[in-house]
């Protein structure tokens, strides 16, 4: 079944409904489609414990955070994207706010919490549930515009794009619904690309399932580059709990005073930091790493029962509760914690205003590669980022839709096809998502060597290899597509790994122990043009 809208909406966390409510709201007569591959509310989005970064005390400065963000970032961020977000941030809030955002307040204003990398307290936040919250209350207004139109359960296959005046253009997208098994083509003239992460590229991760990469996969695949991919961070502290999904347990839990001790009691982040438990993420996930790799543990312990207990459940009732699930009452004793794959720094390539390469394609949220996170993430900067950049994609899109004249009968030159013929050998079932998580957790993880990179890109080639063509073979599910579009990613961040020799941020390959200022640059991989697929 074919669609026409004039803006789609490709994924329904922060950046892609902030996105859609404002486009439908500065113009009530524009068709809007949000689709998404899971339910709404199945996103990165709404696990977002900590809140968003954000200049909201008189005592912090926008000065103070661009400087902090800027040091995270290990000399890759771009200074002027840096700046523009975080001066930002106070009418981000503001516009979440009216949205029907409940952040919490002590005496009328907002609560601030502090977190690693920052110098004051600036994190707003809705108790230990902010991204749920967001979540909530964006949806709700979604559904009150009567020009938005949500699709669950509806998985992007690829971009479409097509060629006007000597350029490419993305026409909108190639849908399927597993359930009922419909494709449907969703033309449009702007589509925005607010899809999330990809932590399930790796065994142990904080993301929810749906983070496949399926965004960064379709968007290269189109022909749009990606950059910096080798910077994943790692969330220091998940629960430890072998056979059970990993809980994130916030950062902002050593904020509050939280400790990290080995299994011996040993407080090994003393001498590793001069921040210790509030130092940088990537130092902390180090720390615990190369911890667990002297003493041959399997977890070291996050101590908050110090604390008052009263505090810690009106100030941390999510995780207080979930922990209990678990097992674990964190007002009385440790919990164990182990890092796991959380959050990609790299991306699509785009400006501030979510602008990529391929003409009618925008980008925002984690998927996107702006420039504000450099090599490494300052805590709770990727909420404030993915709403100021979809708030600025509006104008710059809305500009493009006006001013394009997108075609009634829309000449598309990639429309996916799936073969007859079953490839001459069948797939080993060996060669699935648990084999390459396997490959990229245990040899492109926190701490990297030039053997393990290569042995990585072999292997996973091998099986990119395969997998592209029995997803050719054979009908399309969701599993299928995930795997691909897993495959795709995995050998991607495995590339821009190899070719970046030396540590900076969340990369850190021990043949290259510093920085070197040759590799003061991003990592870009041009995307793959339609015609050069084999």
């Amino acid at each position: 079944m074919d669609r026409r809208y004039d803006f789609l909406v490709i994924g329904s966390g922060i950046a892609g409904l902030s996105y859609a409510l404002k486009v439908a709201e500065k113009d009530p007569q524009v068709k809007v489609a949000v689709v998404t591959k899971k339910g709404e509310a199945a996103t990165s989005t709404n696990r977002a414990q900590g809140g968003i970064a954000a200049v909201m005390s008189g005592t912090d400065s926008f000065e103070a955070h661009i400087e902090d963000t800027l040091r995270a970032g290990s000399g890759l961020c771009h200074r002027d994207v840096v700046e523009r977000v975080v001066e930002a941030g106070p009418s981000a809030i503001e516009k979440l706010v009216k949205v029907g955002v409940r952040f919490t307040s002590s005496e009328g204003k907002p609560d601030l919490g502090r977190e690693g990398g920052h110098s004051h307290s600036r994190v707003v936040h809705a108790l230990d549930l902010t991204g749920q919250e967001i979540e909530r209350a964006l949806i709700k207004a979604c559904h009150q515009q009567s020009n938005i139109s949500i699709f669950t359960d509806h998985m992007v296959l690829e971009l479409l794009t097509y060629r006007q005046g000597g350029d490419r253009r993305c026409a909108g997208a190639f849908v399927f619904a597993e359930r009922g098994r419909n494709f449907n083509i969703f033309y449009a003239s702007v589509t925005m690309l607010a899809t999330g992460g990809l932590g399930m590229v790796y065994f142990h991760t904080s993301n929810p399932k749906i983070a496949t990469g399926d965004g960064l996969a379709i968007a290269y695949r189109a022909g749009a580059s990606v950059a910096n991919l080798e910077f994943i961070q790692f969330h220091p502290t998940t629960l430890y709990s072998p056979g059970r999904r990993p809980f994130l347990l916030s950062e902002a839990l050593r904020g509050e005073g939280g400790r990290l001790r080995s299994v011996d009691r040993r407080y090994f982040m003393e001498g590793a930091h001069p921040l210790k438990e509030l130092a940088p993420r990537d130092v902390v996930a180090r720390a615990i790493d190369r911890e667990l790799k002297n003493t041959g543990e399997e977890y070291v312990f996050l101590e908050v029962n110090h604390l008052e207990a009263d505090f810690i459940k009106r100030r941390f009732p999510n995780i207080y509760t979930q922990c209990l699930k678990y097992g674990f009452d964190i007002t009385q004793r440790p919990v164990p914690v182990v890092p796991a794959a959380h959050y990609a720094c790299g991306g699509v390539v785009s400006t501030i205003d979510g602008e990529t390469e391929l003409a009618g394609l925008y980008v925002a949220g984690e998927v996107a590669m702006t420039g504000m996170h450099g090599a490494n993430r300052l805590a709770s900067n990727s909420l404030l980022e993915a709403v100021v950049v979809a708030d600025l994609a509006v104008d710059k899109s809305y500009d493009y839709y006006a001013n394009t004249d997108f075609p009634a009968s829309v000449p598309i030159d990639n429309m996916p096809y799936s073969s007859l013929e079953y490839p001459r050998g069948k797939i080993l079932i060996a060669h699935d998502r648990r084999e390459i998580t396997r490959v990229m957790s245990d040899f492109v993880g926190i701490m990297r060597t030039k053997d393990q990179l290569n042995v990585a890109l072999d292997k996973v080639h091998k099986i990119r290899d395969a997998i592209d063509q029995y997803y050719m073979a054979t009908p399309a599910t969701y599993n299928t597509v995930e795997l691909r579009s897993i495959a795709t990613v995995a050998e991607l961040i495995i590339k821009s790994a190899i070719s970046r020799k030396e540590s900076r941020g969340l990369h850190y390959v021990e043949e290259y122990p510093e920085m070197d200022d040759e590799f003061l640059k991003d990592t870009i991989i041009r995307g793959q043009l339609p015609e050069e697929r084999t």
